[in-house]
C-alpha cells in the first residue's frame, strides 16, 4: 500500500514557473515507478510525466517535453515536477501516481495507486 500526497500548486503567470512535490508514504514507497498526470473539467487525464524507481528513466508528453523536468529525491519517496515557461493550457489539476511496474507507463489505468491532486492555475 502507498498513499501519495501531492504539494505545490498555485496560481502563476504566464512564462512562470512552479515546482510540484509528490511525496509516497509506506514501507516500499521508492520501489515504484512515478508518473504525473493532469486533467482540466470535463477532460480525460491525460499523462505528463513519468520516473522509474530508480530515476535512470524518464519520460515526458510531448507538451512537457523541454518544458518541464521530473526528478526524484535521494531516497526515492520524493518526485518533484518543475514546470517551467508554463501556458494557460498548463491550468489542470496535477496528480502523481505510483505504478508496480518497471516501463514508463503513461496510460492512467496502469498505475494502481493515486494522490488527491493540487491545482495549477496559469493566468495573468
Amino acid at each position: 500500500q502507498v498513499e501519495l500526497v501531492e504539494s505545490g500548486g498555485g496560481l502563476v503567470q504566464p512564462g512562470g514557473s512552479l515546482r510540484l512535490s509528490c511525496v509516497a508514504s509506506g514501507r516500499t514507497a521508492n520501489r515504484y515507478a512515478v508518473g504525473w498526470f493532469r486533467q482540466e473539467p470535463g477532460k480525460e487525464r491525460e499523462f505528463v510525466a513519468a520516473i522509474t524507481r530508480s530515476a535512470d528513466r524518464t519520460r515526458y508528453a510531448d507538451a512537457a517535453q523541454g518544458r518541464f523536468v521530473i526528478s526524484r529525491a535521494g531516497t526515492g519517496s520524493t518526485v518533484y515536477l518543475q514546470m517551467n515557461r508554463l501556458k494557460a493550457g498548463d491550468t489542470a489539476a496535477y496528480y502523481c501516481a505510483a505504478s508496480s511496474g518497471i516501463a514508463l507507463l503513461t496510460r492512467p489505468r496502469d498505475y494502481a495507486y493515486w494522490g488527491q491532486g493540487t491545482q495549477v492555475t496559469v493566468a495573468s
